[in-house]
């Protein structure tokens, strides 16, 4: 019997194949070595970066996040973090695109409120709108909505990433049944972004068939980011392979390990 790996079951995102189907953001940490260690801990493909907040070569006299990331490791995923329009998101976008040398994958998010973080879904749909119009390949932050994932992944979004629970909050999922929804109806990936606080949260995600889960502050902000790193990469695997085994229906009485029908005696 051969053995079961991860390159069995790759996570494919606009074509192109990974074996993780963990991704990590790139803020928060002490500094650049810790980024990086953590990262290789998670064993993460991909790496969203905030354009806005991180030096990814607009700034050539600081600390550059490619440094210690380097594009042909990783798929560095540009993201939106910060805006608050839909022009400022296509803005920063396309500045992504010319610091990255033409590179096209990139993670939306507009935001509504800055104490939630929630998404502005209506300037949200319109920056998805232009973006993909423009040729990029849209990876997008949304609320739960099933219907609004629906008409993301309608325009062109290659990914739908609804949160778990408010950015950074640490809460786990919230709502398993609006994320089964979206899960058993999208025709892309779906991945939880937002709200993971421990392993279990990510593992739960997983197990209820979500194609992965980015995260950045569970990771960041535990007291041993590396080691929490860790963590997140078991609970995503573990969490994978139990939704492919197929779990036992839940029963309310015993059902027992060795059955006494046909005993001797």
């Amino acid at each position: 019997m051969t053995a079961f790996t991860p390159s069995d079951d790759p996570l494919v995102i606009a074509g192109k194949r990974y074996q993780s189907r963990l991704l990590t953001g790139t803020g928060k940490f002490r500094d650049l070595d810790e980024t990086a260690r953590a990262t290789t801990a998670a064993g993460a493909q991909i790496v969203t970066v905030a354009i806005r907040r991180t030096n990814i070569g607009q700034n050539p006299d600081e600390p550059n996040l490619l440094d210690v990331l380097p594009p042909d490791r990783y798929t560095i995923l540009p993201n939106t973090a910060g805006c608050y329009t839909a022009e400022d998101a296509v803005r920063t976008c396309r500045l992504a695109r010319e610091l990255l040398d033409g590179h096209n994958l990139t993670k939306l998010e507009v935001l509504g409120d800055p104490k939630t973080l929630f998404p502005d879904v209506v300037q949200t749909l319109k920056a998805a709108e232009q973006l993909v119009a423009d040729g990029f390949e849209v990876m997008v932050y949304t609320s739960d909505d099933p219907i609004l994932a629906r008409r993301l992944e309608e325009i062109g979004c290659v990914a739908v990433m609804p949160l778990a629970a408010p950015i950074g909050s640490g809460l786990g999922i919230q709502n398993k049944y609006n994320l089964l929804e979206i899960i058993e109806n999208a025709k892309v990936p779906v991945l939880v972004d937002a709200g993971v606080g421990t392993a279990s949260d990510a593992a739960i995600a997983m197990e209820l068939g979500c194609d992965g889960v980015l995260m950045n502050t569970a990771i960041a902000g535990a007291k041993d980011p590396v080691r929490m790193a860790r963590a997140m990469k078991l609970a995503v695997e573990a969490g994978r392979d139990a939704f492919l085994a197929g779990r036992i229906p839940r029963k309310r009485y015993a059902s027992a390990s060795s059955p006494v029908d046909g005993l001797i005696g």
